[in-house]
């Protein structure tokens, strides 16, 4: 049984946020000062990237973020992007703070919360309630209880502050990315944090989240392969929401099972995606681990709070740009990924045709004929060595439609897990049957 994990004060004030963020920038600049002074005496003219990206440097911005908690954590997660081989791995091991459990309240500061949200004698009705968590994370905690009534329940308490804090961590956040120098001058990042706020708050409204659960409660109503906790509304307010414990092993403790089994999981992984993206326009877009769990039948979903709309006519998006992978279009792939932002009129003919390369080095090897082999490609490490010239070259940077992102975290994040699992899918069959209809223009 791991150690518990150690309570940690969550700074619930707005000027207690912003000083522990003022306090990271000079950090940082500290960092990088002392970073350039060492490299200029060694005889070396580092650039800004040098000076700032270092492991010294990202420790600390982590650990300050994952102290925070909320929107500053979460914009964290959001940088990190659950990237994996994507990042050099000094700068993945590093980011990997963001996403495992963050720091839980101490007792007392749990305490104060319930007693706000269910009154001051709300322990009277349970049998127990265990105040070590199963599970902390940016926006709030989970504790196993039983109440007197005989239900088993998973509660998710969220942390006092961090729904009011938001818009302002966010801005922060973006502010010291510009100032650090990692963000291009011109780059217009407003659409891209006006939609982090939105969903952000989103996600820290447990009442919303509640009705995402029984609207993919009743999606999947009958579906043998998946399983989702049931909504008790009678404890669920904004800040608490009050769900059936439903007990599972970690996806990650399938590593060792059968092929078969990780094939099987991983496919309904993989097929529920599609589904959601171009079936009912409507996903869950957060694809962290401890959000699935295994019961030896089905896949147990535990956290909608990351689930969004996907209009029509971004799903049109990827249904070209998957229509163009799964016939070797040149013409199609560069029609579409114009279309989502990453090419345009002024992308350096360079970077253009390294752009339509990668592209067309992931299709051909996750789309031929038969299974792909998760577990044995070194595709993103391909993909992570020869993509790193086109991140460094600023000109080439563009924002995409915002809600894209959210799906890009999606699919990205599946990659990883049927990595995880050594998944062998013949992913041309399962993709075939979602390009038909129309294609972006």
């Amino acid at each position: 049984m791991p150690p518990p994990l150690k309570g940690l004060p969550v700074p619930s004030g707005r000027l207690a946020r912003l000083t522990r963020l003022g306090g990271l920038a000079a950090g940082v600049a500290g960092g990088a000062l002392a970073e350039g002074a060492r490299q200029l005496a060694r005889g070396q003219r580092p650039g800004l990237e040098q000076v700032l990206l270092t492991p010294g440097n990202l420790a600390r911005v982590a650990d300050r973020l994952a102290e925070m908690r909320g929107a500053a954590m979460k914009m964290g997660q959001f940088l990190s992007m659950d990237a994996g081989d994507l990042l050099p791995p000094e700068l993945s091991d590093i980011l990997a703070r963001l996403r495992a459990d963050a720091a839980p309240m101490p007792p007392r500061q749990l305490g104060a919360v319930l007693d706000a949200e269910w009154g001051a004698g709300w322990r009277g009705r349970f049998v127990d309630f265990d105040t070590r968590p199963l599970a902390a994370a940016s926006i709030g905690q989970v504790h196993r209880a039983r109440l007197r009534d005989g239900r088993d329940l998973a509660v998710k308490v969220q942390y006092p502050g961090i729904a009011r804090s938001i818009d302002s961590d966010v801005d922060n956040v973006a502010t010291l990315l510009r100032l650090s120098g990692l963000l291009p001058e011109g780059l217009d990042a407003g659409p891209l944090l006006a939609e982090a706020k939105r969903q952000l708050r989103d996600e820290a409204d447990y009442a919303k989240e509640a009705a995402h659960l029984r609207r993919f409660a009743g999606l999947l109503a009958g579906d043998g392969a998946f399983r989702v906790p049931e909504v008790h509304a009678d404890l669920s307010t904004p800040h608490v929401l009050a769900m059936s414990f439903e007990p599972g092993e970690p996806l990650e403790s399938l590593a060792q099972a059968p092929q078969a089994t990780r094939d099987e999981v991983a496919g309904r992984l993989v097929d529920l995606a599609l589904r959601e993206l171009f079936g009912w326009g409507w996903m869950q877009t957060d694809p962290n681990l401890a959000n699935y769990r295994w019961d030896g039948r089905r896949v147990v979903l535990l956290d909608f709070g990351a689930t969004r709309e996907v209009p029509r006519p971004i799903a049109d998006l990827y249904r070209g740009l998957l229509r163009a992978a799964l016939a070797r279009d040149r013409d199609g792939a560069e029609a579409a990924l114009g279309a989502f932002g990453a090419l345009d009129a002024r992308t350096p003919e360079p970077l253009r045709e390294e752009a339509l390369a990668l592209f067309d080095l992931a299709a051909r090897e996750m789309l031929h004929e038969g299974p792909f082999d998760f577990g044995r490609s070194d595709l993103l490490a391909r993909l992570r060595d020869r993509g790193m010239a086109l991140a460094l070259d600023r000109s080439g940077w563009r924002v995409p439609p915002a809600e894209t992102l959210f799906v890009q975290r999606k699919l990205g994040g599946l990659y990883l897990l049927c990595s995880l699992l050594g998944a062998r899918l013949d992913l041309r069959e399962r993709l075939g049957p979602w390009i038909e209809g129309p294609a972006a223009t």
